[in-house]
């Protein structure tokens, strides 16, 4: 278990990378598993245990990974405590998010993952329509991102969040575990953007197989759940909020 800002950040199972302790990196694999097969282009921003690097190394053989993580002496730590496999494709990058995607070629990922924190709360800079349009960039035609934020009970970050991803992307479905969508507490959203629709029917089926009730937004319903809204945008940005310190990002 990997903890910082005293917050619990990745588990790691050495033993059994495919093995995922924490609700949203199950959500990553739900999506995936309703997504297209086979092995992927992957950029990572943000690394901390690299959990779903290693996952994707095994599930998606082949896929070659890019980590942005600028936190150089935790990936020395993560390396030296938890290594990672042998012949694996995963290169880490000393750099932050903003700065690693705007250096990477066009269309040079099938997938995009965002899970990027610091003192437990998203920065600012990476939830921009501004970011989000060179993510766009870096994506192939048929890619998808994912993105791992928080908010509170009514969701007004991830509102203005949404609205971003809608602009770029225009295909965007939100996952969370019932207590969050129903406003009972603070926590985890997964959200998935492409610019051609998910299979939510597979998605809805695989979220069903989770050991804890959750429950999918498609683009249809995240309309009626969230209005027309501003972006945020690089002149008007805000971390997500202040986390409670209390262990909000496992179950």
């Amino acid at each position: 278990m990997l903890v910082m800002d005293a917050v619990r950040q990745s588990y790691v199972d050495l033993e059994d990378p495919t093995y995922l302790d924490f609700e949203y990196v199950q959500f990553f694999a739900s999506i995936l598993a309703s997504w297209r097969p086979g092995p992927l282009a992957v950029t990572h921003i943000g690394g901390g245990g690299l959990t779903m690097a290693r996952y994707l190394a095994v599930q998606r053989p082949g896929s070659p990974q890019i980590v942005l993580e600028p936190d150089a002496e935790l990936t020395a730590l993560v390396r030296r405590r938890l290594p990672l496999p042998r012949q694996h494709r995963i290169r880490i990058r000393p750099v932050p998010g903003q700065e690693g995607v705007a250096a990477l070629a066009e269309a040079s990922a099938d997938l995009v993952i965002l899970d990027a924190y610091a003192d437990g709360r998203v920065p600012p800079e990476l939830t921009t329509v501004e970011f989000f349009t060179d993510l766009s960039r870096v994506l192939r035609a048929d890619g998808l991102l994912l993105a791992n934020l928080v908010d509170e009970p009514g969701l007004r970050y991830l509102r203005r969040v949404v609205a971003g991803l809608r602009a770029v992307f225009g295909d965007v479905t939100l996952v969370s575990s019932n207590d969050v969508l129903k406003g009972r507490r603070f926590g985890n959203v997964v959200l998935a953007a492409s610019s051609s629709p998910l299979d939510w029917t597979a998605l809805r089926r695989e979220i069903q197989r989770q050991p804890f009730p959750a429950g999918v937004r498609d683009p249809s319903q995240l309309s009626s759940l969230f209005p027309a809204a501003t972006p945020w945008s690089a002149d008007d940005s805000a971390a997500s909020p202040e986390p409670n310190r209390e262990g909000w990002r496992i179950r």
